[in-house]
């Protein structure tokens, strides 16, 4: 079982942090800005991609600057995926940018940091896999799903085939993922008690 409990550990809620959302967090700490709101959409497009450049250069090249169109571009990216979920858009961002609505810029920045930390999380845990399983063996796969069905097996539905872990092999990454996001979930809970 060691696969599995060090694959858990690595990515324990306090684990990831430190691995993770320590850095990002810092990034956008220390990036400064000089207004919160902006007065046109070149403005509002020069604020988003130099930012993304800085976070991109603290936390994930760890040295070169994006080129400003290909900062813009995934800064803009980053926004539609997370205003998207609210209900929003890249228009309705940019309007909240130009009044101060919604935490203005700060908020948009936040929104960029976010996305792009929770893109580092899950590379960080798909490299923690792949350090403790090798994507190649599949016995170990199937030693690895055959855990999970002995951790897991009682809460599984009866559609489940406990017998047979080979079946469910080609899927064990995203298996263990998801494990490891409902173990962090009942760890959170449990904290707030």
């Amino acid at each position: 079982m060691a696969e599995l409990d060090n694959i858990v550990a690595a990515v324990e809620s306090r684990e990831i942090a430190r691995e993770v959302d320590q850095l990002h967090d810092g990034a956008r700490l220390r990036y400064t800005l000089p207004k919160n709101t902006v007065g046109t959409w070149d403005e509002f497009v020069n604020v988003i991609a130099d930012y993304f450049s800085y976070h991109f250069t603290q936390c994930v090249s760890r040295g070169g600057r994006l080129s400003r169109a290909e900062a813009a571009g995934r800064a803009k990216e980053a926004i539609e995926r997370q205003y998207r979920r609210r209900g929003g858009d890249i228009v309705s961002c940019f309007r909240n940018c130009q009044h101060g609505d919604d935490g203005g810029v700060r908020t948009v920045l936040d929104t960029i940091c976010d996305d792009m930390k929770a893109e580092g999380v899950e590379r960080y845990v798909r490299e923690v896999i792949d350090q403790n399983v090798d994507p190649t063996d599949w016995g170990t796969k199937v030693e690895v799903v055959r855990q999970l069905l002995r951790r897991c097996g009682a809460d599984l539905r009866s559609s489940v085939r406990m017998d047979q872990p080979e079946r469910y092999a080609s899927s064990y990454a995203g298996l263990v993922r998801q494990y490891a996001h409902v173990l962090q979930q009942m760890s959170r809970e449990f904290r707030r008690l």
